[in-house]
């Protein structure tokens, strides 16, 4: 469950603007969400994951994750005592996914149909 419900989208442009040093020549943020403390960055290559470590958050693992790399994810959607949806994604090299929760700040079939988008190209 998220501790303070706070997930929500954030604009493309200004993501595109505040990782610009992650992204390669040319390569654009088409979606981006913040989760808490973290973010999830869908760009038209791949997907990038932002993981804030830590209690001040100063030390950041990035995954980066080609989109032709996933096998295959699951969105998990919310109920009515359970109020966060869940994404999990498997990577062809890992037998055990990524898993993301979402607060009700996010669509989660939003964030699914961005998601098969990519990866089914």
């Amino acid at each position: 469950m998220g501790l303070f419900g706070n997930a929500h989208t954030v604009n493309p442009v200004s993501a595109q603007q505040e990782y610009a040093r992650l992204l390669g020549p040319g390569e654009q943020v088409q979606a981006a969400y913040t989760l808490i403390r973290d973010t999830m960055l869908f760009t038209d290559r791949r997907l990038i994951l932002v993981d804030k470590q830590g209690i001040t958050g100063k030390k950041v693992e990035y995954h980066s994750i080609p989109y032709k790399g996933i096998t295959h994810f699951a969105v998990e959607t919310a109920g009515h005592f359970d109020l966060d949806a869940e994404l999990k994604i498997w990577i062809s090299s890992n037998p055990t996914p990524i898993q993301k929760t979402f607060t009700k700040g996010v669509d989660i079939y939003e964030v699914q149909a961005i998601l098969t988008q990519f990866v089914a190209r």
